[in-house]
């Protein structure tokens, strides 16, 4: 499937043109015949034979760019001076800093903030450990925490390379929710001493977000720091996708007029976010859904491939015990989840599905399969991409879930409150909105971390792990 340009392969290129008539026009030709998409064209200066402009170019890969820049060096009176890629150039000493909250002007705002003031201060926090919510960043600061094993499509690429998304997450968080967050790569592997180290951390903030930890770790990771630790720990590779997913699986029922008990649901790829939809949608409702992994379905007996997170998944779904590969079990499913890799299925095993099929294929870049082909078949298709309809995309879900978790000093995030954020996210598309091409909010909609935030406060309150008296609350 031939991709379109975009704002994620984005360069600028500066170039000098001859005084000649028709020069620019060249030079736009050129760009066309290559596949790029022109953005902008600004002029930088004008010299008596010349002009010098740059030229902002979406393409679609690195060797697409090259490809462009080589298109115009190669016309006659055109002196390419500079290229810029936009995405390199976004990230130029990193995407966050840290900044205070009130100037230090005089001598009087530095014996307040730091010494002699703030000995007070630490007294205070000493004698009642909990005013440290109220005291210090903890009230609203979030540590997003990865090894860098299962980076974004990318994989194992450690910790170094994993700053950047991490880094952008904590954009996310703040953009979204108004929550502070710090990025914390961790150059280890060992899920004993990656729990040490965010126990030993955990101090300074009010909830810790694991990201891109590979499975099965993960999973272990989780469990032993929501064990050992008083504040929330959320994994959003599994949490995140889950709470999204099963609010556009609420609308899109909706719309094929299903209900979650009597559907059939097939899920590729038993990872962490595979497992996590699993759960969650069980606990929406769903009683019958089978999982498949590179081996075929997973059955109670199955011995290939196996680990612990797969044997408890054998033993709590496929309740008719069906056996085979992703193709053979698919036939006459109400639901396709796709987590896991590109091309999975095709048009004649959505020819095989019920009636009103809805397909989620969230393998990114390339889902499980590709919208255009699937359309004839399906009833709703939704895919983790942005430049498709329905995008399936966690920023929906975690900063509006840490910021309600972190209002009422939640000890952790269970299960009430990912239900109360999926159903916070559905219903803010209204039944008159309602639409096989719009079941999930944009991302950009900012009614959903207020909402989500809400829902998940008072699913806290309800459930009984909000540590904050309700009497007491003060704005974040």
């Amino acid at each position: 499937m031939e991709r379109s340009p975009s704002d994620s392969y984005s360069l600028t290129i500066r170039v000098k043109l001859s005084a000649r008539a028709g020069t620019l026009g060249e030079v736009t030709t050129a760009i066309g015949r290559a596949g790029g998409d022109i953005g902008a064209i600004d002029i930088v200066s004008v010299g008596r034979d010349h002009i010098i402009r740059d030229i902002t170019v979406n393409t679609v890969s690195s060797e697409h760019e090259e490809k462009i820049v080589k298109a115009v060096k190669d016309i006659d009176g055109i002196e390419v001076l500079q290229t810029s890629d936009r995405t390199f150039l976004m990230h130029l000493g990193g995407k966050i800093e840290v900044v205070s909250k009130m100037p230090l002007k005089t001598r009087a705002d530095l014996s307040m903030a730091y010494t002699p003031g703030v000995a007070r201060v630490c007294e205070a926090i000493h004698d009642d450990p909990e005013k440290a919510f109220t005291l210090t960043i903890k009230k609203n600061m979030v540590a997003i925490v990865s090894d860098g094993t299962a980076v974004l499509g990318l994989g194992d690429i450690g910790p170094a390379a994993a700053m950047p998304v991490m880094e952008g997450k904590a954009m996310l968080f703040k953009e979204f929710g108004g929550v502070d967050a710090f990025p914390i790569c961790l150059s280890t592997k060992d899920p004993d001493e990656i729990v040490r180290t965010v126990k030993n951390i955990a101090t300074a903030f009010g909830g810790i977000n694991l990201e891109d930890i590979s499975a099965p770790r993960c999973f272990e990771i989780e469990d032993r720091l929501k064990e050992e630790l008083d504040i929330p720990v959320f994994h959003d590779d599994q949490h995140g996708t889950a709470v999204v997913v099963l609010a556009a699986l609420i609308n899109a029922l909706k719309i094929v007029g299903k209900e979650m008990s009597e559907i059939k649901v097939v899920v590729n790829g038993v990872g962490a976010a595979g497992v996590a939809c699993t759960k969650i949608v069980m606990a929406a409702g769903v009683k019958n859904i089978i999982g498949c992994d590179q081996h075929g379905a997973l059955y109670r007996g199955r011995r290939e491939n196996m680990n612990k997170v797969k044997e408890w998944y054998a033993a709590n779904t496929n309740p008719n015990e069906e056996q085979g590969t992703v193709h053979d079990i698919i036939k006459g499913a109400d639901v396709f989840l796709g987590l896991s890799v590109p091309d999975v299925i095709n048009e004649e095993d959505l020819k095989q599905m019920a009636a009103k099929p809805i397909v989620f294929a969230m393998a990114n870049p390339t889902p499980e399969i590709m919208p255009e082909d699937a359309a004839p078949y399906v009833a709703v298709m939704a895919t983790g991409r942005s430049d498709y309809p329905n995008q399936i995309n966690n920023v929906l879900c975690f900063p509006g879930i840490f910021r309600g978790a972190l209002a009422c000093r939640a000890r952790s995030i269970n299960e009430e409150m990912k239900l109360a954020a999926a159903n916070a996210i559905a219903n803010i598309i209204t039944a008159a909105e309602l639409h096989p091409e719009y079941i999930i909010p944009s991302v950009f909609d900012k009614r959903v971390a207020e909402a989500v935030a809400h829902a998940v406060e008072e699913a806290a309150y309800a459930s009984h792990v909000a540590r904050r008296d309700r009497a007491a609350q003060e704005e974040m």
